[in-house]
């Protein structure tokens, strides 16, 4: 990956400013949240898998901005990043890590290839604890910060999401027992809960679900061809009414710089409607509430 050099000495192009890495930032919430970290004079190191992305947030971005090549689902990516973090903070450590970095499969459980499953969890669950047990070491030396980007749906589910809610529900554990296991070092560990967010991932999550539902076989595609057609206009409407990725950012802002962070950080009036939906209604309402609502067939 050919991208601009550091300034002469990494201690000199970091100086005083506070370091943290941050994943899947080539668009979306990973480009918007390290452009607004490099803007607050944040030493940012932002994880990207094409050297064209990382071209594009140089030009949008300060010196102190360092696109490293960072595929998490890929250790020898994520080894070469991590030693390119270490010489430019020697001794100082690394303050905040955003795991961010994130995939959508949707399909019906029944219908979902187990490989694609299998990379949605191994993107969204796997590559996050892979990145972290590789950077928890210069966190410590830090006291730093840990932010998982979570979603809505890790604790609200929703019929075809089932396995991008899968992925999210599980790193709400994995980030409810690592707060626990790393406080002792002064570490914090926060989990921002999304809604809908205006980024690309709708863009490719259509097109991928596409691709999905024309290989299902003839009699399963008609089996939940209603469903399919339900879940399909909600999302196109919601995707209409999706927030600025600026929302997210200026959350993990907080999350980094406040004296105690919150633990959970939910973004946007229908996440938080959703959860409250979650928190007070027994399973069987809201069942009925989300078959009326997405007009799910019953």
């Amino acid at each position: 990956m050919v991208l601009r050099p550091a300034q002469k000495g990494s201690e000199m192009s970091i100086g005083d400013n506070r370091a943290v890495v941050i994943t899947g930032a080539s668009t979306g919430i990973g480009a918007t949240c390290a452009l607004h970290l490099d803007g607050l004079g944040f030493a940012v190191f932002a994880g990207v898998r094409k050297s064209e992305d990382g071209v594009a947030l140089q030009r949008a971005s300060s010196d102190r901005l360092v696109p490293v090549e960072l595929d998490v689902t890929d250790l020898t990516t994520i080894q070469k990043s991590h030693a390119v973090v270490l010489e430019a903070t020697k001794e100082r450590g690394v303050f905040g890590l955003i795991n961010n970095a994130g995939i959508a499969v949707p399909a019906p459980i029944e219908a979902i290839p187990i490989p694609d499953l299998r990379r949605q969890l191994e993107v969204n669950v796997i590559g996050q604890v892979a990145v972290t047990q590789a950077f928890l070491p210069l966190i410590r030396k830090a006291r730093g910060r840990i932010v998982n980007m979570g979603s809505i749906a890790g604790r609200a589910a929703m019929p075809l999401m089932g396995p991008y809610s899968a992925s999210k529900f599980a790193l709400e554990a994995i980030t409810d027992a690592l707060r626990l296991e790393v406080q002792q070092w002064g570490i914090h560990v926060s989990i921002v809960e999304p809604g809908a967010i205006a980024t690309p991932i709708w863009d490719k999550s259509a097109s991928d679900a596409a691709r999905r539902e024309a290989a299902i076989e003839d009699e399963l595609r008609r089996l939940y061809e209603p469903t399919v057609a339900a879940v399909r206009r909600v999302v196109e409407q919601v995707a209409t009414r999706a927030i600025s990725p600026d929302a997210v950012a200026k959350v993990v802002e907080d999350a980094l710089t406040a004296p105690v962070p919150k633990t959970r950080y939910l973004v946007g009036t229908d996440a938080k409607l959703r959860a409250l939906m979650v928190k007070l209604l027994p399973d069987r309402i809201s069942d009925k509430l989300l078959t009326a609502i997405l007009k799910l067939p019953h």
